[in-house]
């Protein structure tokens, strides 16, 4: 039992473990959208997409918080934008903004003149220098998130089976979709610490696609990715001190091993009960 507590006893791999599960909480309410709608790609633009706002904190000696939400608000707005231009494919306008926004980001970490600004903590997360003063910070952004998720709920939903049935019902998709790219934007600038850019789709996309074969309720699906999401960061912690790895990259590889191990049990449920649909009744 020693192995298995002895690490949480101590104070920053608590505060560690509360971060990310509150980071699991909002990306279980953004991440169940992003998989039912098939917006895996735009959540890792808009990840990368940070990279500009953060460089310049950093350089300034600024937030990195504050120009994280301010750089990828910026790209939800770019993205929204040529979303409405004619003739040029949704992907396209992403890619190319994923692109144009990395690049800026190297560029301006290139500025600097000794190149020391650290993005490492950026890229792969820090989770064991949770403060307290950013599980306050989390769990505003759980309330939002909750708040947008309750608010949005039919909207999104309309959205995410038939657009064209949302606009006929009045439910304005437009401002649906913006709303989910907010939530989107919240859960990626709130997870950016604990697990990086590189890795926040370890917790945004991987339990609720790991649920997802397993549940038909949008409900149960966010309940599920939630508990998985903590799950995987207890894990991830735990390997992490014993191993000595790096935790980010831990919470995200146990997140992924869980999706897997999903995927590998769906294919053999379903392979039984295809074999028991296909075999002969017995004789009476």
């Amino acid at each position: 039992m020693e192995w298995l507590t002895g690490p949480f006893e101590v104070a920053f791999v608590q505060r560690a473990l509360w971060g990310g599960i509150l980071v699991s909480l909002i990306c279980a309410l953004a991440g169940t959208w992003v998989v039912l709608r098939g917006m895996a790609f735009l959540g890792d633009a808009m990840s990368h997409g940070m990279l500009p706002g953060v460089a310049v904190a950093s350089l300034l000696g600024g937030n990195l918080l504050v120009g994280a939400a301010v750089s990828a608000a910026a790209m939800a707005l770019g993205v929204t934008a040529l979303g409405r231009a004619p003739r040029l494919s949704h992907d396209t306008g992403i890619g190319l903004l994923f692109v144009g926004m990395l690049a800026l980001g190297v560029i301006i970490v290139s500025r600097s003149q000794s190149f020391a600004v650290d993005l490492t903590g950026f890229l792969f997360g820090d989770v064991l220098a949770v403060r307290g003063s950013d599980l306050v910070h989390l769990a505003a952004a759980l309330g939002i998130a909750l708040v947008v998720s309750a608010a949005g709920h039919r909207p999104f939903v309309a959205l995410v089976f038939d657009e064209r049935k949302a606009h006929t019902l009045g439910l304005r998709p437009r401002l649906a979709h913006a709303a989910l790219l907010g939530l989107l934007t919240l859960a990626i600038v709130a997870s950016f610490h604990v697990v990086g850019t590189l890795l926040v789709f370890g917790l945004l996309i991987a339990p609720p696609a790991a649920v997802l074969p397993w549940a038909r309720r949008i409900p149960t699906i966010m309940a599920g990715a939630a508990c998985l999401g903590a799950v995987a960061t207890f894990l991830g912690l735990l390997l992490s001190w014993h191993l000595g790895t790096a935790a980010g990259a831990t919470i995200a590889a146990a997140a992924v091993a869980q999706f897997l191990l999903s995927q590998l049990a769906a294919a053999l449920w379903n392979r039984r009960a295809r074999h028991v649909r296909l075999s002969p009744a017995p004789l009476p």
